[in-house]
This record gives structure tokens, C-alpha cells and sequence, in this order.
């Protein structure tokens, strides 16, 4: 496979199958940790960590594990994974783990995971698998760290816990709760579609012949449009 093809494979999960803003997947854990930078990047790095290494082996496998038990094999690679990730996190990191609580564990239903495993690793090599799972995790991870930003910034006034000295008195501190996250996330959905689906309104043409006022308007073009009419 030609090196444009696999990048566009590794590219293709960043805005055009973004799994945040254009599938609409892993929506719980998007909003619970887009409150703050830190919060949204190891969360997202986090699943791209389990995503890239459950393409990898369920790609390796594909033609191994049968098809009736296929989605519980899948969830216990993931579960695997997301165990080692959990470990690490909780050995090296443990702010970081315990910040992260409940929402690390449940990457093993992430719907971006599960999904990627099923629709491409199980179809597909392990090169392009590993490029999918690096590229789709980059991509939910962008989502997060774009949304924590304005989260953060302008409801909490801080930048990665950095305190933003002139914001403090201009927090709009809704963003930080649920129902801003939901305002933020549907803008964001709303300014990506058009990005990439967004068309040029073309501008319709609109004539005297089907105005109905045209018999008693005085103007010349629709005088013009009649005469026109009654000669034909």
C-alpha cells in the first residue's frame, strides 16, 4: 500500500471520521473529563494507548478467533490493556489515576474501541490497524484537549490548572458543569460539519414569471415578462 493511502488511514480520524464530533462515539467519558486540560489529555492518551494495542492483536488474530464469540474475544483483549494502563497509572501516576477514577476503567466498553475493533482491525492488517488505532485515538484525544480548552479557560479562568489572572473575574462557570459541556460539544459538532459537509448555499434565481403579483406590478421587468408571455 502506497504511503498517501496509509496516510490518509493514519489522518482520516483527526476531522473527516473525527469518533468524537463526526461518529458521535465515547460521548460519556468526552464530557466527564473535558472540565480540564490535564484531565482530557490523559484520558485521551489513555484510550489511544489501549486503542493502537487492541487493533494490533485483534488484527493478528482475526482469522483465529471465531466469529460467534468474536465481540466477548474483543472485550478481553481491550480489558486487558485497560487493566496494564490502569496499573501503570495507579504505580507512576497516582494523582493522575485517581483523577481519571471510574472513566479509565470503563474504556473497556469505549464505543471508540469496541467500534474500531469490529468495523477495521478485524478486516484489515496489522499495519493499517495500528495506523486506524493510532489516528483514531489522536483524533479523540484532540476532541477532549479542544474542549477541556474552552471548558477550562472560560469557565474555570485556568489553563491546565494555571490560573489566567485577567479571566478571574469573567469565568462563565456554567461551562464547567453538564450543560455547558453539552453546549460546548454541540458547537463543536455543529462547527465540524460544516467543515467538512458544509456546502455553498447557491443562490436561487427567482424570476416575475411565477410571482403573482406580476398583473398589477408597475415594474418594467415584470411589464417586460408578461408581454413576453402573452406573445408565446
Amino acid at each position: 500500500m502506497n504511503k498517501e493511502k496509509r496516510l490518509s488511514i493514519l489522518l482520516k480520524g483527526f476531522i473527516k471520521e473525527n469518533p468524537v464530533l463526526v461518529l458521535i462515539l465515547g460521548t460519556c467519558p468526552t464530557l466527564a473529563m473535558s472540565t480540564s486540560v490535564i484531565s482530557a489529555l490523559a484520558m485521551g492518551l489513555s484510550a489511544t494507548i489501549v486503542l493502537f494495542c487492541s487493533n494490533v492483536v485483534i488484527s493478528l488474530l482475526r482469522n483465529i478467533i471465531p466469529s460467534q464469540v468474536r465481540i466477548p474475544s474483543y472485550i478481553v483483549i481491550i480489558a486487558g490493556f485497560v487493566t496494564m494502563v490502569q496499573m501503570l497509572l495507579h504505580a507512576y501516576l497516582p494523582n493522575l489515576y485517581a483523577m481519571l477514577g471510574v472513566y479509565l476503567a470503563l474504556i473497556v466498553v469505549n464505543c471508540i474501541i469496541l467500534g474500531r475493533a469490529e468495523m477495521y482491525a478485524s478486516k484489515n492488517g496489522v499495519i493499517n490497524s495500528a495506523l486506524d488505532g493510532i489516528g483514531m485515538g489522536l483524533g479523540f484525544t484532540l476532541a477532549l484537549f479542544l474542549m477541556a480548552t474552552i471548558r477550562e479557560v472560560f469557565g474555570n479562568g485556568s489553563f491546565a490548572g494555571i490560573e489566567i489572572g485577567f479571566l478571574q473575574n469573567y469565568k462563565i462557570s456554567i461551562l464547567t458543569q453538564a450543560p455547558g459541556g453539552f453546549f460546548v460539544f454541540g458547537c463543536m459538532i455543529a462547527l465540524v460539519n460544516k467543515i467538512t459537509h458544509g456546502k455553498a448555499i447557491k443562490k436561487k434565481e427567482f424570476s416575475c414569471s411565477g410571482c403573482p403579483s406580476a398583473s398589477f406590478c408597475h415594474k418594467d421587468e415584470c411589464n417586460n415578462t408578461l408581454e413576453e408571455k402573452e406573445a408565446n
